[in-house]
């Protein structure tokens, strides 16, 4: 590609954020830490040559908080984890020597975006809603596109209206709508690379043992994206489109913050 294409590709493509901000306070799931935040320089403190100074900040948070993408290690069942097996012998409190966030690749593909709540007409799912594979096959006849081998599968419910209320979006006893067994089921017969949602879990809530994360994650090994912010795409009607999502080469890391990007 030559500068002028490149030049006019920049021109031409709209880009979309699918991340949510960052801050004190913001919601966490009550299994994982949350996001803490200071400036630890104010500008003034340390003051340079003709006046120059810096602002400085420190902050922590947990790999499941906010925006992220999960690794094939996040998840076990009888302590197997997918692409590796028994992970006994590659766990310590310092990190997954195997199946960790460092050994994900970045996202450079095709996403799909399953609009459940424009397929409804309402702007955001009851807490009971269940995303069944019937669901999933309706928008996908309503929207005219499904996705294929390695691309990625987005679910909007809505529920991310709800973020600012860090109670309400996390909704740890009442529940949240989300993806069921059979539908994912019918996403791995896709064939999909990835699976994301707008909301902490993506599959319905509560649940008592994870059963989407084990289809997807732990069997399949296909990575899922969390508190994503589906809602400029909906309204575009934007239905598929270039998917970039860069996990931080977190070293025996259980999952990233990202900062996902739809391209079209």
């Amino acid at each position: 590609m030559n500068t002028e294409e490149i030049k006019g590709l920049v021109n031409t493509c709209r880009v979309f954020d699918l991340g949510m901000e960052y801050y004190t306070g913001m919601p966490h799931h009550p299994n994982h830490p949350p996001f803490a935040f200071s400036l630890t320089k104010v500008h003034g403190d340390m003051v340079y040559a003709q006046g120059v100074s810096a602002a400085n900040c420190l902050f922590t948070t947990g790999g499941h908080t906010g925006t992220h993408m999960d690794a094939h290690g996040h998840i076990s069942v009888n302590n197997q984890v997918y692409g590796v097996g028994d992970i006994d012998p590659w766990q310590d409190y310092q990190g997954l020597q195997k199946a960790g966030i460092h050994e994900a690749a970045p996202v450079f593909t095709r996403g799909v975006l399953f609009d459940v709540a424009g397929l409804e007409g309402v702007e955001c799912l009851a807490p009971d809603y269940r995303v069944t594979a019937e669901v999933l096959k309706a928008c996908a006849e309503r929207q005219g596109t499904t996705p294929g081998p390695g691309e990625a599968a987005l679910i909007r419910t809505g529920w991310i209206q709800h973020f600012q209320n860090a109670r309400k979006y996390i909704s740890h006893h009442e529940g949240c709508p989300g993806l069921v067994e059979d539908g994912a089921e019918w996403l791995v017969e896709m064939g999909i690379g990835y699976a994301g949602a707008d909301t902490v879990a993506l599959e319905k809530t509560p649940s008592a043992n994870l059963p989407v994360h084990v289809i997807l994650l732990a069997t399949n090994g296909i990575h899922i994206i969390e508190a994503m912010n589906l809602e400029e795409l909906a309204e575009a009607g934007i239905y598929e489109f270039l998917l970039i999502v860069s996990p931080l080469k977190i070293r025996g890391g259980t999952a990233s913050p990202v900062r996902p990007l739809a391209i079209v």
